[in-house]
């Protein structure tokens, strides 16, 4: 409760500004989504019953501007349909968050400092993505020195985690997917009239413990690249390059690359496009390093199949995966499109007992469709026709079970307040 008097609190105050070159946005973000699940994420096993559930995200966006000052808050809360019995007298999931709270000031026309709790996306977000198809979305603790000049862009990135304030010591016990303790990355963009490139160098420190469990220093993964579009003629290629080495663990040396590239036509108003990615990984025989790359902290929903088979909570220090992928996007009225993408999935290096690489093959067909302002559905189906080496990666499990996913999604995002130069605009 004192968090939700806290926001308030700010709110109010951001609202009574009055400085006449000042402009506040406040919007909204309330997305339902229902799913049913039968072999998302894994192989459906035996004697199993399928999922369904809705989930639902309610965001508060609160936005502030002046001269040489931004301000960004964002709330949210993050449940299942019936997660919370009814009459309680407080919300007892605990679903109630802060998902971004920063401030960015403008040293003059070029350089600035953003700091706080904020999304950080580049590019096509294969390493760094707000992750917005999770209700939850991703953020980091950071600061970022940025730099802007005729289509040129350089951020430097800082970030040193802690789980509480404390008098002694710096032991960072927080686990989870790659949950770094410290964090430094440089992030270099130029851009043409049809053209650009960008070059990133990350490093990613992590706690490390001696035997006894005992904070013993940190290990560091470094991750560098290139991510490119360009046209030729009338089609528009896009890709991406990156190595990563280091440690994969605190005494596990690593060595992995990732490589990407994608051509895509649209004549009138239909899209089609040929791509694949390359993502290393390590002998399921056995190899002398961990040669697995893994794109830490980027969207990874939209690459490699919306089952979330690879990437996404899962698959880290595996086989990697050979993806090659065809999709076309057609406009079915003049506010909906319809998309549809199929993949062809291969381990990357090889399998246990010289099995088959080939993994299988999934289809995605997803509907869009604008209801209003700010309103739009979306209704999508998956299906992975799984070949009999995906059970070597997936716990074993069956291969020859029904594994599909199908689910309809509803988004409301409505700008409920702008205010411009002492004018206070309400938006119905």
């Amino acid at each position: 409760m004192k968090n939700q008097i806290f926001y308030i609190c700010l709110l109010l105050i951001l609202l009574n500004t009055t400085m006449a070159s000042a402009q506040l946005t406040v919007d909204a973000d309330i997305r339902a989504r229902f799913e049913y699940r039968h072999g998302f994420g894994n192989l459906f096993p035996d004697n199993a019953d399928p999922a369904s559930f809705v989930v639902q995200r309610s965001r508060l966006n609160i936005g502030y501007t002046e001269q040489r000052l931004k301000l960004f808050l964002s709330v949210q809360d993050v449940s299942t349909w019936g997660d919370t019995r009814q009459i309680l007298s407080n919300d007892g999931n605990d679903s109630f968050a802060l998902f971004q709270a920063w401030a960015q000031v403008y040293m003059d026309e070029k350089w600035s400092i953003k700091a706080g709790r904020q999304v950080i996306s580049y590019d096509n977000q294969r390493i760094f993505g707000g992750l917005d198809w999770a209700m939850q979305g991703r953020f980091h603790d950071a600061a970022l020195i940025k730099y802007k000049d005729d289509g040129f862009i350089a951020d430097f990135g800082f970030a040193f985690n802690q789980q509480n304030i404390s008098s002694e010591g710096t032991a960072f016990n927080i686990l989870g997917a790659f949950t770094y303790k410290t964090m430094q990355y440089a992030y270099l963009k130029k851009k043409w009239e049809n053209a650009s490139a960008s070059f990133l160098f990350l490093n990613n420190g992590f706690q490390k413990f001696d035997i006894i469990n005992n904070p013993d220093g940190t290990f560091n993964r470094q991750t560098t690249g290139t991510y490119f579009e360009f046209p030729i003629e009338s089609i528009k290629f896009s890709g991406s390059a990156y190595y990563q080495f280091g440690k994969a663990a605190a005494d596990i040396d690593l060595s992995a690359y990732q490589f990407s590239l994608e051509g895509s036509y649209k004549p009138n108003k239909t899209l089609y496009a040929l791509g694949f990615e390359l993502l290393s990984g390590t002998d399921q025989n056995g190899d002398n390093k961990n040669k697995s790359f893994f794109p830490l902290y980027g969207t990874n929903h939209k690459f490699n199949g919306f089952m979330d088979y690879f990437y996404v909570g899962n698959h880290a220090n595996n086989v990697g995966l050979n993806d090659l992928y065809a999709k076309m996007v057609f406009s079915t009225g003049e506010k909906s499109s319809f998309l549809l993408k199929g993949h062809y999935f291969a381990a990357n290096a090889d399998l246990s007992n010289g099995a088959d690489k080939y993994l299988g093959t999934e289809l995605d067909v997803v509907f869009n469709q604008k209801l209003m302002k700010g309103v739009t559905l979306n209704l999508g189906y998956s299906h992975m026709f799984a070949a009999e080496s995906m059970s070597l990666i997936k716990g074993g499990r069956p291969y020859d079970n029904t594994n599909n996913w199908a689910w309809a999604q509803l988004s409301i995002k409505p700008n409920l307040i702008t205010w411009d130069n002492k004018k206070t605009i309400l938006q119905n």
